[in-house]
Parts: C-alpha cells; sequence; structure tokens
C-alpha cells in the first residue's frame, strides 16, 4: 500500500497535469465552445474528486487479538531413549491426565498433569496415528489411517468398541478409508470423519451401528473434500472440510446450516465455553472462534527456524 506521502504527490501530479489540460482548453483557437464547456465540466469533476479521496480517512484492519499462551518448553518427561515421532492428536481426561498420539514405536502415551510419564497403551494396536479424543466417561477414542479403524479404549486401556475392518479400507457403512476423526452427541451417538480416502460423514449409535451418513467429493454445500476434523456441540456438528479451507455445520442429522470461511481447518475443538478452536497447519496457528463465527483471538505458532 502507497505511503500517505507517495498519495499526495501522485495525487498532486494528476491535478497539475489536469490544470494544465485546462488551461489548453481554455485557449481560444479553432475549439468550439460547446466542447470546451463540456471539457471543463469533466476536469473539474475529475479534480474535485481527486480532493475528496485525499480527504477521505484509510482504515486499516483492525489486528486480531493474541491468545494469552505461551510454550513450556520441555513439560514432557519421556522416558530415557524415547521422543515423539509426528505428534497427529492430543486430548485431556477429567483428572488433568495427556494422551499424546503420535507415530512412533510406543504411539498413545499417558502423561500426568506435570507432565510426567505413566505409561504407554496398546502398542500392537495402531499403525499410523491421527486422532485422539476422551469422552465424557474418560473414554479414550482414537482414528488410524493406517488401520483404517476407530477404536473405543477404556480408562484402563481395553477396546470396548472397534468400528471399520483391520487394514481393510473401503466405501461401503462397515468399512473406512483412513477415517481422520471422531465426535460424540449427549446421546452418545459416535460421528466419524471419514476423510482422507472417503469424502463422508457416518453417524453410529452407541453400539457401533450406523445410523447415517452424509458428504461426497465437492465443493458445494453438504460436499467435502477432506473433512479432516469433526466436533459437537449441543445440537451442532462443526466439520473442518480442509481443502475447501472452510468449517461446515450441520445439524445433528447431517443438514446442511451454514458455513464459515475462516482458513483450512486441520483440528477442531470446543471449549466448555462453546469457544471453537481451531489449528490451521498452514497458516501455523490456532483460532479461536465464536458461535457466530468471528475470529476473536490467534495464537501464532513460533517462526520457521
Amino acid at each position: 500500500m502507497p505511503s500517505p506521502g507517495t498519495t499526495w504527490i501522485r495525487t498532486c501530479r494528476s491535478l497539475r497535469s489536469i490544470h494544465r489540460k485546462h488551461e489548453q482548453a481554455r485557449r481560444p483557437r479553432v475549439i468550439q465552445i460547446m466542447g470546451g464547456q463540456f471539457r471543463w465540466l469533466r476536469l473539474s469533476i475529475l479534480a474535485a474528486l481527486s480532493m475528496a479521496a485525499l480527504n477521505l480517512p484509510c482504515r486499516a484492519e483492525e489486528p486480531i487479538p493474541k491468545l494469552n499462551y505461551e510454550a513450556v518448553p520441555d513439560f514432557f518427561q519421556l522416558p530415557p531413549g524415547e521422543h515423539f515421532v509426528e505428534v497427529a492428536g492430543v486430548a485431556v481426561n477429567s483428572k488433568g491426565h495427556i494422551y499424546v498420539f503420535h507415530r512412533g514405536k510406543h504411539p498413545l502415551m499417558e502423561f500426568d498433569s506435570s507432565g510426567k510419564f505413566v505409561r504407554s497403551i496398546a502398542d500392537d494396536l495402531f499403525a499410523t496415528a491421527h486422532t485422539v479424543r476422551v469422552d465424557a466417561e474418560d473414554n479414550i477414542w482414537t482414528t488410524d489411517v493406517g488401520t483404517h479403524l476407530v477404536l473405543k479404549l477404556s480408562p484402563d486401556g481395553r477396546v470396548l468398541l472397534s468400528l471399520g475392518r483391520m487394514r481393510m479400507p473401503g466405501d461401503d457403512v462397515l468399512h473406512f478409508n483412513q477415517p481422520t476423526d471422531v465426535a460424540f452427541d449427549r446421546d452418545d451417538n459416535i460421528y466419524v470423519a471419514d476423510g482422507e480416502g472417503n469424502s463422508r460423514v457416518l453417524k453410529f449409535n452407541k453400539y457401533g451401528n450406523v445410523l447415517l451418513g452424509w458428504g461426497m467429493k465437492g465443493s458445494g454445500p453438504g460436499q467435502f473434500d477432506l473433512p479432516h476434523s469433526i466436533a459437537i456441540d449441543g445440537d451442532l456438528v462443526y466439520v473442518g472440510d480442509r481443502e475447501n479451507a472452510r468449517i461446515q455445520i450441520f445439524d445433528l442429522n447431517g443438514r446442511y446450516l451454514r458455513e464459515w470461511k475462516v482458513g483450512h481447518p486441520f483440528g477442531l475443538f470446543i471449549a466448555p465455553d462453546h469457544f471453537i478452536y481451531m489449528s490451521d497447519a498452514i497458516a501455523g496457528r490456532i483460532l479461536k472462534i465464536n458461535r457466530d463465527g468471528k475470529v476473536i483471538a490467534v495464537l501464532e505458532g513460533p517462526p520457521p527456524e
């Protein structure tokens, strides 16, 4: 954007040019009186518009407030010789224990609220970690794009429910193709974003019986291009439609309601106060969004090294 000084210089030059043309227009040689009057009127309008533009205030876009968080270095106390590999998900239970889902040799790791390592869980069940969630009863849910499974584990790590077929991708209601996320409503119904291979959402009851599904590949309302995350707040289902760079909002039966264009949603989390937090790996930031879809705060990621 040019500076105010540059704008003033350019405007002055334009006005001088207009003035010269006006002086030439006033010369009486071989000029028609009527044509000169129209030229004078046109130049007068241009000059008035230029002066008005100079007096208009330049309204800059208001900056988004920053979220008041700071990174805590070396918070997680990993066992000797262990390290995280491509951390894909993180979740916290009611006791403040933290589950980290990553792509190392111990994919699902539990830490206490101070960051002390507690245990690894069900190492042999996972291939390529994607998302971990914790429900209201502290059960642990995982999505795995390598096994094509959604698993429900008890707090002590026992498998309570398995959705999909182990290492068997598909597009019917018994199979997933690289499921990306899972969410639950107040009636314990289960919603799976089947996103990497299939562009859809499937809804199951608490026993794992399919109830309905919606979505297909595309960019129109109710269509998806990689539904990468899903979250539920009351009667609203929020789907992070990543490659279409939007969040789509549906009712609990999959009816399209509206959408927000706020960036590329890689992850969604809804806090108890109903604010939506969205991670955007392309922009390298986390957004705090109110229920009207307005971004009210941002947490920028660390600058690239």
